[in-house]
């Protein structure tokens, strides 16, 4: 008996996909920025020091005095001799009129009216020391200040964004197939 062949024959589906990728934008610009810085407020007031010197000591321990203290000092030193005299005669006559208590009263006197004082000196030093007298007063400094703080001023910028979606085409490229064939058994009849 003869059995009938069957043969089969498929394609495959074949599918076709097209993409178009998405486009994204962004775009971020710079925040606008403002920055502004007051100057400081400051005030400074000096008084200057002041630098006295007083040499007048100096120069009267020099001899070189002005006329006026000159005069002054004749006038005071005129004054205290008289004075001195005054008294020495005064004494003196109390001492004459006391001649009774014994003494030599009028040779004494005819002795110290005629001797100079003895003179007391030791070191001298012109000008005298510490004789110029310095007074300083130091300056005086004062300070004022006033700190003003920034003024800042931002402004934001969003960003800028765009989006473009992708797309996905999809498309048969190939159906599937599928052929079946059925071949008849060829029959050898002996003869």
């Amino acid at each position: 008996m003869a059995i009938p062949q069957l043969t089969m024959q498929s394609t495959k589906a074949q599918i076709s996909i097209t993409t178009t990728p998405p486009v994204q934008e962004i775009q971020q610009h710079p925040a606008d920025l403002s920055i502004q810085q007051p100057k400081a407020d400051l005030r400074i007031e000096t008084t200057p020091g002041k630098l006295t010197i007083d040499q007048s000591q100096a120069w009267a321990d020099m001899d070189l005095k002005p006329v006026s203290k000159r005069i002054e000092e004749f006038a005071q030193n005129g004054y205290n001799d008289w004075l001195e005299g005054l008294a020495r005669m005064a004494e003196q006559g109390d001492q004459l009129m006391r001649i009774e208590d014994g003494g030599l009263p009028i040779a004494d006197q005819a002795k110290e009216n005629s001797e100079d004082p003895m003179l007391d000196f030791n070191i001298g030093f012109v000008p005298s020391p510490f004789s110029v007298k310095t007074n300083y007063e130091p300056s005086k400094v004062n300070i004022d200040w006033q700190v003003h703080k920034p003024v800042i001023e931002a402004t934001i910028n969003r960003p800028q964004h765009s989006y473009k979606p992708g797309e996905v085409h999809t498309e048969m490229k190939q159906y599937p197939t599928l052929m079946i064939q059925i071949a008849e058994p060829k029959i050898n009849q002996l003869k």
